[in-house]
């Protein structure tokens, strides 16, 4: 029984001194799972060494730039009001013909561009022209008091603003027309006419129409009694109709006709400027004209 005893301790004591020297468990969990700080867990987690500056392989290619220059421009659309006789209107084919509409046909032709004759409400001119819809306002269209608001040609016809009235009226001079209604385009040359003659304004009732046609036929029905118009409009209209109208001697304004291009638009116009010249050179703007009025009233070149 003693030797088992002391055999015993032996046994006990060993393992006492085993034990004690286990290593000591620091952290929860499996330790050797865990990475030192910044040290990827190996080679193939590491993340992948940027390309070499240079090495065409591995960076995408810029795209070629893009061609700037904007395609030439095969079409030339002009703005017009269609019920503007002579100028520009619709025939009784339902055709658009004018002089100005003639005029505009030649200078295509001459730069190669295909015209395309686009109607407008004559109020939303400006909108078309800035929306880019047209290319130009070509249509009896009054340069002065626009000189800055648009590109412009060369004037190529003189133009009067004045009074029509019915033929058995008797209204000698603008003055005689105190109380009584007139009528005049909306946003026309004539509005400015008007607005620049605040005292024949004043004494008179003016009728807003939306073309002149109109004007004329309430002229004709006696809803008005006088029409504020283009002169070259209203003589037209009298001798190609057989209208009982007259045109009062005295003028309201003096004017000219212009080509009206967007601000900033100069390419355009200096080529329709040049058409325009060459075409007062050869003659072909005098045949144009004899073909509306029976003699040439064009300006350019003279």
């Amino acid at each position: 029984m003693k030797r088992l005893a002391i055999l015993l301790a032996i046994i006990l004591a060993f393992g006492a001194i085993a034990v004690g020297c286990a290593p000591a468990n620091t952290g929860s969990g499996d330790a050797s799972a865990q990475p030192e700080s910044g040290a990827p867990e190996s080679p193939a987690d590491a993340s992948p060494a940027a390309p070499e500056t240079g090495d065409a392989s591995a960076a995408p290619e810029s795209a070629a730039p893009a061609d700037s220059a904007a395609p030439a421009a095969t079409t030339f659309t002009v703005g017009f009001d269609k019920g503007f006789p002579p100028m520009g209107f619709v025939d009784n084919d339902g055709k658009y013909v004018g002089f100005d509409l003639d005029l505009a046909a030649e200078v295509a032709k001459r730069l190669n561009l295909e015209l395309k004759l686009q109607p407008i409400a004559w109020d939303a001119k400006n909108m078309e022209l800035d929306s880019g819809n047209i290319d130009c306002i070509w249509n009896g269209f009054t340069m002065n008091g626009r000189e800055n608001d648009y590109e412009w040609t060369a004037p190529y016809m003189d133009n009067r603003q004045v009074i029509v009235i019915r033929g058995d009226s008797d209204y000698p001079a603008p003055g005689s027309l105190s109380g009584k209604s007139v009528a005049l385009q909306k946003d026309s040359s004539a509005v400015a006419a008007l607005d620049a003659n605040q005292a024949f304004k004043n004494d008179i009732t003016p009728v807003l129409t939306d073309t002149y046609l109109n004007a004329f036929m309430n002229l004709e029905t006696g809803a008005v009694e006088a029409v504020l118009v283009d002169e070259i409009v209203a003589r037209y209209h009298m001798e190609k109709d057989g209208k009982n109208f007259k045109v009062m001697d005295e003028a309201l304004a003096s004017e000219q006709y212009g080509v009206g291009f967007k601000k900033g638009n100069t390419e355009l116009r200096d080529k329709v400027q040049k058409a325009l010249e060459d075409m007062a050179a050869d003659g072909t703007m005098k045949t144009i004209s004899e073909k509306w009025f029976g003699k040439d009233i064009t300006t350019i070149g003279k």
